[in-house]
């Protein structure tokens, strides 16, 4: 028997997902992206200039930082900056975003640019990585038409189109796109990274309380797959719309 989900979702559906472009009238591209209540801002800022190690090479870079809002959670966390320092959490996260916008960027089209994607999330229920990732592909994808109306960029370096999402076991149940709720319970947690051809960019995997089977894997990237597919079309939705 199919477990009911808390959310009442059936287990190969996503929660509401938006994205909303132009909600920063200075940064060169922007998205506000919703899975149900998680809710990340992310900002596209293009840079004349490629960190150093870069420089003379012909070709740019695609970056990102991430963080939380003090209340973004059920109760306050302290600022990163007052700490003095990110943790091993936020660094891996910002890297993992980084890596994901690179695999669908030809780096040498964007010539010696750097695209800087600040992702902040506003409000955390679960998936905060993976909705980054969807966002910024939509804010990367906006400031790069940008560039190429104000004359700067005359082809697109964009490739692909790159999303990501979370799979988990709950309840012994293979279900997509985890709300804090089945995260925090779950029998087995993982995110996956895909573009739009299909390839894979990253997978994370783990088995929480318990290891988990071949057949459960594959049943979690069927299910990725499939709501990849969806918020790939959102992504060109929300492109087409602005």
């Amino acid at each position: 028997m199919t477990a009911v989900r808390p959310s009442g979702r059936t287990p190969d559906q996503l929660r509401a997902v938006t994205l909303e472009t132009g909600v920063n009238r200075y940064a060169e591209g922007s998205c506000l992206v919703s899975f149900g209540h998680t809710k990340v801002l992310v900002t596209a800022t293009v840079e004349e200039t490629v960190p150093g190690w870069m420089r003379g090479k012909g070709q740019g870079w695609v970056t990102a930082e991430y963080g939380m809002l003090p209340r973004a959670t059920h109760t306050r966390g302290r600022r990163e900056a007052a700490a003095g320092k990110q943790t091993g959490r936020t660094q891996e996260i910002q890297r993992l975003i980084g890596r994901s916008m690179r695999a669908v960027v030809d780096l040498k089209a964007l010539g010696e640019r750097q695209v800087v994607l600040d992702c902040d999330v506003i409000q955390a229920d679960g998936g905060t990585r993976t909705a980054a990732i969807t966002g910024a592909w939509v804010a990367m994808a906006r400031a790069f038409k940008y560039l190429r109306e104000e004359g700067v960029m005359s082809a697109d370096p964009i490739l692909d189109q790159v999303a990501a999402v979370s799979c988990g076991v709950c309840a012994d149940q293979p279900v997509l796109d985890l709300d804090y709720e089945e995260d925090s319970s779950a029998e087995a947690d993982s995110n996956f990274v895909l573009t739009g051809a299909g390839q894979i960019v990253e997978i994370q995997a783990t088995g929480e309380k318990r290891g988990f089977s071949r057949t459960e894997f594959d049943r979690l990237f069927e299910l990725a797959q499939g709501g990849c597919a969806e918020l790939f079309a959102l992504q060109r939705a929300a492109l087409e719309a602005n």
